[in-house]
């Protein structure tokens, strides 16, 4: 399976946070955000930016003179004997941030061994999950995850997935059409979101973007009743945003 990398500003952001937390990690005692900036060379607003974010997930703590030192959330990911539960830990308590700023239920998917896989979800009692009514492993064409996820592969790839999967017409507005499929898949930038209305169930729209790291193909997604598809757009257009926690955890 190969891989088109064609960075968004989130995974810049994730880049920039890693420098941060590397320049952080150097300095045992503590080190000044001006120190920061000098090291990184990281202008000084985005690096406040930065470190605003890193202190929100953990990863970093300001002691009393103000300096930074290295956070308990960066302590567990770095501690080899329980990574996987930490990672899950700090990635569920993203996604549930997340969730209650684009209120919206959450999901985090992968694409591993050439299917779809929901790793992480966050909903609430006002923010429900779609319901599964087809498996999401044979529904990419009709979902914004999947559309998302197979846009990330190259062009063999997607074909080898749909020649898997056939493309069902689940409503009225799923593409059924391999080659209309494809033909949105390679024209779309990778900055945009994939977007679902009602494509994959009556009544629920879905917008989803990606966070790949390395060698893994991911995204992020939100679904929402249709009687909110007003808010689809700036909701994932803040998700996109705000991926770059997501991403972090990932990588480090």
């Amino acid at each position: 399976m190969a891989l088109k990398h064609e960075p968004t500003a989130p995974y810049h952001s994730a880049q920039d946070a890693l420098r941060v937390l590397e320049a952080v990690a150097r300095h045992t005692t503590g080190v000044t955000d001006t120190e920061l900036a000098r090291e990184t060379d990281i202008d000084p607003e985005r690096l406040t930016t930065l470190l605003r974010m890193l202190r929100r997930e953990g990863y970093v703590e300001q002691v009393t003179d103000g300096a930074y030192v290295t956070g308990d959330a960066l302590t567990r990911l770095g501690s080899a004997h329980d990574r996987e539960q930490a990672l899950r830990e700090t990635l569920q308590r993203t996604l549930d941030r997340l969730r209650d700023s684009v209120g919206a239920a959450v999901y985090l998917s992968r694409y591993v061994d050439g299917e779809i896989r929901i790793a992480q979800y966050a909903d609430g009692p006002t923010t429900p999950v779609v319901n599964e009514w087809v498996d999401f492993r044979y529904s990419a064409h009709a979902t914004a995850i999947g559309k998302s996820l197979l846009g990330q592969l190259d062009h063999n790839s997607r074909r080898d997935h749909l020649s898997r999967h056939k493309m069902a017409r689940l409503t009225s507005r799923t593409i059924t059409s391999d080659k209309l499929l494809l033909s949105r898949l390679e024209s779309q930038p990778p900055t945009v979101p994939h977007l679902d209305l009602q494509e994959y169930a009556v009544g629920t729209v879905c917008a989803a973007v990606p966070v790949t790291a390395g060698s893994s193909v991911g995204c992020l997604a939100l679904s929402l009743p249709v009687e909110h598809a007003h808010r689809l757009r700036k909701a994932a257009e803040a998700l996109n945003r705000n991926a770059a926690p997501v991403l972090l955890s990932l990588a480090i």
